[in-house]
This record gives structure tokens, C-alpha cells and sequence, in this order.
């Protein structure tokens, strides 16, 4: 995962070299700041971080730690080491809304939980009855996005489609995908990141189809915009 901060600062969640790596605009090099100190569970370390975010109030990074099931807080300036903030969780993706509220996916429970400021337990906003594809289900859940209507957008693995939670519903919507695993205009295979626009347009990784596609709201197929060509 990376995270594109507002002077366009990259920070990379580097999987196998179990870091965070900060690249600044113009910049030949990235700086590490956070983990680095190979792979481990200490305070200091990182194992196969999945994700990272910006908390801006808070000055800090926020880490989907995933090979150590655990979200960590680490100091965005000059962190040594960082905190746990959410633990036995089997987390993959994870993004934030604008009252600093913390969305999580775990592909364990097969959930989305909301964390707002100060919680510990969370409250589940999609999924969370068992793996499965029915529409209050979810199965390997991966990328949240959650839109200013606090919708939340995630997209699922092993139901090789995105879904759509309305903030208090308790089932989604498929918004694309959904029609099995394949290259078709219809179809994902294995989606990753996914963002929503203004208009509700949902723009998502297709990962093993090694494509980026664009679904208007609404819409039963979705478009090409970006490779698609193995």
C-alpha cells in the first residue's frame, strides 16, 4: 500500500523489506521512518507491513503491521519505535475519514471495523457474518476507501468484487465485479486498492488481470484506463 500526502510526499509500505519509506516530491532517494530494523514483533520492527496512513492531527503514521496482527502508531518525525493501537487483528488495508475515525479490513473475521478516536473494540460497518458472497458478507476482505458520506467501499478477494456499505446498513451493494473471477468487462480477479470519486465512480485495482478499471455509479461493466495487456 502507499499513502500520497497533501505536498505530495509518498509513503510506501514496503512488504518484504518490512518498512515504511518516505519519498518527498523531487526527491532521488526515500527515507526510512518506520521499521528498518528487519523483520520482528519489538516495538522497533515491522513484519510484512500491508499499508500505511497519515494521521494528521496526531502527526503520525498508521501501520497495518500484518505479519504481527496488529494496527501500530509510529511518530511521522524522527520515530524510533512505534505503539500498538489495535491488536490480534489480521489486517490488510485501512484508511481514515475526516473526524479521525480509523477503518480496518481483517481477513480473519472477515469484517470491516470502524475505530473511532480512543476506542479499542471498534464497530463492525461491513461484513462480519462468516466468509461467503452473500450481500452481508464478505470474503478476504483487502482495501477500504469510505467516501464523505461515510459509505464504505471494500474490495474482496476471494468474491473478486467491490462492495459498497452504506454507513449503518446491513448489507452492501456490489459495485463492481461480482459476476466471478475473469478478464471480462463484467468481472475482477483478485482486486486490490480501490477510491471513489466525487460522482461515486469507483476506480480499483484488478490485480491478477494486471489492469486498472474505472465503474461509473451505477454501472454493470466497468472500463480500462490503465494496462490490461498482461
Amino acid at each position: 500500500g502507499l499513502y500520497v500526502d497533501d505536498d505530495q510526499t509518498i509513503y510506501v509500505a514496503e512488504w518484504s523489506n518490512h518498512r515504511i519509506v518516505e519519498w518527498k516530491r523531487g526527491a532521488t532517494s526515500g527515507q526510512v521512518v518506520a521499521g528498518g530494523n528487519e523483520q520482528g514483533s519489538g516495538d522497533h520492527q515491522l513484519s510484512y507491513p500491508e499499508d500505511v496512513i497519515i494521521d494528521k492531527e496526531r502527526d503520525s503514521l498508521i501501520i497495518c503491521d500484518a505479519s504481527n496482527r496488529r494496527v501500530v502508531r509510529w511518530p511521522r518525525r524522527n520515530g524510533t519505535s512505534g505503539e500498538t493501537i489495535i491488536s490480534n487483528i489480521s489486517c490488510v488495508g485501512l484508511t481514515m475519514d475526516e473526524n479521525g475515525s480509523l477503518y480496518v479490513t481483517d481477513v480473519g473475521k472477515n469484517e470491516v471495523r470502524r475505530y473511532r478516536r480512543g476506542e479499542s473494540q471498534g464497530t463492525v460497518v461491513a461484513g462480519g457474518n462468516g466468509s461467503g458472497n452473500r450481500l452481508d458478507q464478505l470474503s478476504y476482505p483487502r482495501y477500504v476507501f469510505v467516501d464523505r458520506d461515510h459509505s464504505v467501499y471494500v474490495s474482496e478477494w476471494r468474491n473478486h468484487r467491490v462492495m459498497k456499505w452504506v454507513e449503518g446498513a446491513k448489507q452492501g451493494i456490489v459495485v463492481a465485479g461480482g459476476q466471478g473471477e475473469g478478464n471480462g468487462l463484467t468481472q475482477l480477479s483478485y482486486p486490490n486498492g480501490v477510491v471513489v470519486d466525487q460522482l461515486g465512480t469507483v476506480y480499483v485495482a484488478d490485480g491478477w488481470n494486471h489492469r486498472i478499471m474505472r465503474w461509473p455509479n451505477g454501472a454493470k461493466q466497468g472500463s480500462v484506463i490503465v494496462g490490461g495487456n498482461g
